[in-house]
């Protein structure tokens, strides 16, 4: 059963939407739905742009006849307008006026470029109050995607609450982070330093390499060297000469933010021993923008825990601790919702961003 609409909400809404793969984006209308038990009704006013944005609108990745138009979009930031009926089973401690932000793909009512949005409650983070909502929206696709990278993908444990003086058994094995510069890898980093992982290799542009280590990094590469590959390798056996059993590999967890195959993947076979254990962030890009690959993935739902505490709890606890710290941003500017959202589009094609998170303002100024 669904609650009904306050009569202050519009029943229709303006939605950003693929209509054509390649075209320009265009606006279409999507009703407002109530929300159901368990559910939140949110305004959305602020969203982030991220590369599967491009390769959705660019490439078509995902992109069928059947679920075109494709509304865009989620991660989101702005207020709470509605609340689904209780649910005994989903504990409601969200209220109206609530400012909040999250993660949000699986449905088009819940993507997060259109105003309003119609997701369940424990895909919602309360804004702590040291964090703005442009700032907040830097972080909800990616925490989640190096949350469910770590835990998942690598099985490295990240109990929560973090329990005091703890210490995991991983704690000085070497970790390496390839393209530790994207917004994955710094969370990565950040998180993989509060739960006391210490040895982690960072590889990015040597632009970046001061603020990654102010994020955990121990040691960074440049991957533009053309010696990127035996500088890692060379300073990996050094470190295993000391005190290694020689059993394992020198490097046991890798993850790959970036997931190209020249760029990222065959420098990575060289570096990979039997028993690596591997994460490569999808779509894997054999050419920019294109139709191969897969999806980026978000199976951290299938985790009870996760899904439960995740977004509700840990991210917005270690935000508002300063634990978690926003990316760098850069604001697109636009006269209308679709300019924004064609203009972070056009930057995310031309490659532009590089250490800092595309985010603009969904509901206008006014409303």
């Amino acid at each position: 059963m669904s609650s009904t609409l306050p009569s202050t909400i519009p029943s229709t809404h303006p939605a950003v939407a693929i209509t054509t793969v390649g075209g320009p984006l265009e606006l279409i209308p999507r009703p407002t739905e109530a929300p159901g038990p368990g559910e939140v009704l949110i305004h959305v006013q602020w969203t982030g742009s991220t590369p599967l944005d491009a390769h959705q609108a660019v490439g078509g990745l995902l992109i069928t006849p059947e679920n075109t138009p494709c509304v865009m979009g989620d991660a989101y930031g702005g207020t709470v307008v509605a609340l689904g009926p209780s649910d005994p089973t989903t504990p409601q401690t969200l209220k109206v006026g609530d400012a909040v932000f999250g993660y949000a793909h699986r449905f088009p009512r819940e993507k997060a470029h259109q105003t309003y949005i119609t997701t369940d409650a424990y895909m919602v983070s309360n804004l702590p109050p040291n964090t703005t909502l442009p700032e907040a929206v830097t972080l909800p696709t990616n925490i989640v995607t190096a949350f469910h990278t770590i835990s998942s993908d690598l099985q490295l444990p990240l109990p929560w609450p973090v329990p005091e003086s703890y210490q995991p058994a991983e704690a000085t094995t070497p970790i390496l982070v390839w393209g530790a510069a994207s917004s994955v890898g710094m969370f990565s980093l950040q998180v993989l330093r509060h739960w006391g992982y210490r040895h982690v290799y960072a590889v990015a542009s040597g632009k970046h390499h001061a603020t990654l280590r102010a994020l955990g990094a121990a040691v960074c590469f440049d991957y533009t060297r053309p010696d990127v590959v035996e500088q890692i390798v060379a300073y990996a056996t050094q470190e295993s000469s000391k005190g290694s059993d020689g059993k394992r590999p020198k490097i046991p967890f890798v993850i790959d933010c970036i997931g190209s195959i020249n760029g990222t993947l065959r420098p990575l076979t060289k570096i990979a021993e039997r028993g690596t254990r591997i994460a490569v962030m999808l779509p894997v890009i054999k050419k920019h923008m294109s139709k191969d690959g897969l999806p980026e993935t978000h199976g951290y739902l299938q985790n009870t825990f996760f899904r439960d505490h995740l977004q509700t709890e840990i991210i917005p606890t270690l935000l508002g601790q300063g634990i978690l710290k926003p990316n760098t941003r850069r604001v697109v500017e636009g006269k209308t919702l679709l300019e924004r959202a064609q203009n972070a589009l056009d930057l995310l094609r031309e490659g532009a961003p590089s250490g800092e998170k595309l985010v603009w303002r969904v509901a206008e100024a006014d409303e």
